[in-house]
Parts: C-alpha cells; structure tokens; sequence
C-alpha cells in the first residue's frame, strides 16, 4: 500500500511529486506501470484525506463523473472511477441508483482508493526543502532523495480575511473544519459567511438537522449581489476544455485576470439543486412549521470586523455594498467562514526560489505547466493547480485534472498524446489570407 512505502526503494527517481491530492494522484495513476520511469509522491498527511471536514450529508460533485483521475486521458486505466465501481461490485448498484450528480464522499472513498492501489506513494512524510545540483534534492523528515524532476501538487490552504486570522477556535472556524466544529449548534446563533458553493452546503445544513438540532438563528452573509448558480451550460462548459486553457494561457495577463473575474460563477456558483434545498427549507419553516426566524438572508455585504460580543459570543460588523455609510450587527454563538481556499505556500522551495520565474503572484509556467527557471532544460519543476491567473478557473478544478496531468507525463515521457478535438467555439482571430493583423494602439 502506498503508506507502506519502503527504505530499500532507489534513492533516484526521473520524477517526485510532493503533495498527494487528486491532481498529483492523477499523475500518480497516469505513471503507474509506465517503464523506465521510477516515481516517488510524497504527502505529510497520514493517509489519504480529500476535504474530509467538508463532507456534509448530501454534498455532491459538481462535475461529471468522467473527470476522475484518469477517464478523460487514458479511459483504458485501471484507476478509473468505473474501475473503482466495479472493483467493489457494485457497477450496477450505482447505475440503478440513478444519481444526478455523485455523492461526494463517493468520489473521496474513489481517491483514497486510488491511493492504496499505487506503492509509489509514501505518506507520513514532510518535504522540509528542495534543492539543485544537478538533479534535484529533495529533502524529507525521513531520508534525502534525488529526482530528475519534480511536480509541485501541494493544493490550497484555507483563506481568511486579516481582520480574522489569529482568531481562530471552536466558535470561529474555517469551512474546512465543519464537520468537527459544527456538531453542536443546537438553539444557538450562527453567522455563515460566503455566498459560494460551500457556504450554501452549510446553511442547507444546519437547516435540515432535526428540531432538537436547529440553531436559534441562521445569518448567510455574502459580498455577492445574490446567491447566484453555477452556470453549468454547454457553451460555458467550453471554458473548461484544453483548448480553451491553451488559448488562455496565451493572453496577455490583464486579459487573463479580467475573464477569471468576471466568470467566476462558472466555477464557483452555488448548484441550482443546493439552492431549491435552501429555499424549499426556508418555506417549510417560515410557512409550515412557525419558525418564521430560523433564516436571515443577507447578501450585498461586506463583513468588516468581528468582535467579542457585549453579552458573549461574537458581534460580526457588516457593510452594505450599495449603503456603505451604514453598518449592520449580528449577534452570533458561531461564525463559519466558507471564504474559499488559496494555493498553499511552498517555502520548501526556499533553496531555489530565487531561480525560478514569477507571474504575479504565481510560478511562471510553460505550455507543459514547467516553471520557468534558469536551470537546465532537461529539469523541470511542474506545478499543478496553483497557475489559475496563467492557466484559468479550471487550474483548481477537477475538470482538467487528467489532462493537465497527462500533458505533465508527456513531457516527462519525450511524447505528445494526440488532442481530443478542439472546441467548436473559434476562440482566436483567424486572419484572413494576404491581411496583415491591426496592431493595437
């Protein structure tokens, strides 16, 4: 099994990842078997975990069950998704059961068994440097590799506000840590903040416990202007194709960062089944069940501060966006922040930091996902899903996972897959024969 990775495996690998969450898992699957191409991936957790404190009763994908670790690169791999269904007999049963979207602890029990599958990954063990001479040198808790090259997959990490961090506890939490913070909120007040997937899978939550189990009060604060869908169409589907993230990748930045602005609800918006819970609860309540207070929809704010409360708990101070001379209070027991995650420090790679290329706030990449360094060309350092300024809104989603993945093994393996077909949209300027393109002023 993957966490009883041995000692006596060679210390030199053409390739070691650090991180194993499903995009280096995706690696992982995609290199297992291949010849000539011993790999190594490490992760500090002691098992497998994949936003285990955010599986919320009823929490489902928001993406096809075809954009596993594998299917949408190598349909033929034995770390399918389906595989994982039929290894555990019950193909059928999941098709009889008709799901439209899949229960998201569903796809977590498929990842971690992903990763018992595969004896190249170790865990238990923390990267505490990298460095060059070479090759690389990667430097754990427990021993010294050396690899040809490595693959950056460490994920996110939770995002807070300033006025937040420090502040942290039972009764002010990350969304991340729900399920082990938010048991206990029987006849108590709870403020939830964040108007995006996650923040909803809260409120629709705690809406639904039992009697004995509801909060006193349920506040959802958002800064958007309403609590907005997904937008899951077909053509905006076409941002979350390869070609769509090659043509990205060759615009200028500010392009880049003004797309990503305005479509993020194509990535982040709430699923239209999660919003008809919500509202169809607040119903219920007010109209069926005399709770008319149970519910405080609040979006178009701005929380400003968070402070003790005069009579205990939290006092949580928030700006209207379009009556911004006013400040409104809520009285909380409890704050949730469902405030999103942020691509996690690598200071591991203090060692080389100052040679590699930056964009932004990101790692320069090219078109294979190689930072760009001044080292030799025949070592790289690939990063995934921490490029989505270079490389859009679906760098941190599931739905280029395998092929990034797959361009990533490519490059690793001196090939080049052949492409699915590109999009039917025309995203580039054909120019037309014997013109000359205008140049912009």
């Amino acid at each position: 099994m993957g966490q009883e990775h041995t000692r006596s495996a060679p210390a030199h690998y053409r390739c070691v990842g650090i991180g194993v969450g499903p995009a280096n898992l995706s690696l992982a699957s995609l290199l297992h078997g291949v010849p000539d191409l011993p790999n190594l991936f490490i992760d500090r957790k002691q098992s497998f975990s994949w936003h285990d404190g955010q599986q919320m009763p009823g929490s489902t994908l928001q993406v096809s069950m075809f954009k596993d670790l594998v299917s949408l690169a190598d349909p033929r791999n034995p770390f399918s998704f389906m595989s994982y269904l039929h290894d555990q007999g019950r193909v059928y049963h999941f098709l009889n059961a008709q799901f439209d979207d899949i229960p998201r602890l569903e796809f977590r029990n498929y990842l971690a068994w992903a990763s018992r599958r595969n004896e190249n990954l170790a865990f238990g063990e923390t990267v505490l440097e990298v460095d060059f001479d070479d090759v690389f040198t990667v430097r754990t808790d427990r021993r010294t590799v050396t690899a040809d090259n490595v693959v950056l997959g460490v994920g996110s990490e939770p995002w807070l506000p300033e006025h937040v961090r420090g502040r942290l506890g039972p009764t002010q939490f990350h969304i991340g840590q729900y399920m082990d913070l938010a048991q206990d909120l029987a006849g108590k007040r709870v403020v939830v903040v964040g108007g995006g997937q996650s923040g909803a899978e809260a409120v629709l939550d705690l809406i639904s416990r039992p009697a004995a189990g509801l909060p006193r009060r349920v506040s959802w604060v958002s800064r958007r202007r309403n609590y907005f869908p997904i937008d899951d169409s077909p053509f905006t589907n076409d941002y979350y194709m390869p070609s769509y993230a090659d043509y990205f990748y060759g615009l200028r930045r500010e392009a880049r960062a003004s797309f990503n602005a305005q479509h993020i609800l194509t990535s982040d918006g709430i699923s239209e089944s999660t919003l008809r819970g919500i509202y169809q609860g607040i119903y219920v309540h007010r109209f069926i069940e005399d709770n008319p207070d149970l519910v405080g929809l609040h979006p178009n704010r701005e929380v400003t501060a968070v402070t003790a409360g005069p009579y205990g708990g939290w006092q949580v101070a928030a700006r209207h966006n379009d009556e911004p001379d006013g400040a409104e209070l809520f009285e909380a027991d409890t704050v949730i922040w469902a405030t999103g995650f942020r691509p996690a420090r690598m200071d591991f790679l203090a060692p080389i930091a100052d040679r590699l290329e930056r964009d932004g706030g990101e790692l320069r990449i090219d078109e294979d996902y190689a930072v760009r360094w001044d080292g030799p060309s025949d070592r790289r350092i690939f990063v995934q899903n921490a490029a989505r300024g270079q490389r859009g809104l679906a760098d941190p989603n599931l739905s280029l996972n395998a092929w990034r993945s797959r361009r990533i093994a490519d490059s690793l393996c001196g090939i080049r897959s052949d492409e699915q077909l590109a999009s039917f949209i025309e995203w580039s300027t054909k120019v037309a024969p014997g013109t000359q393109p205008r140049m912009s002023a």
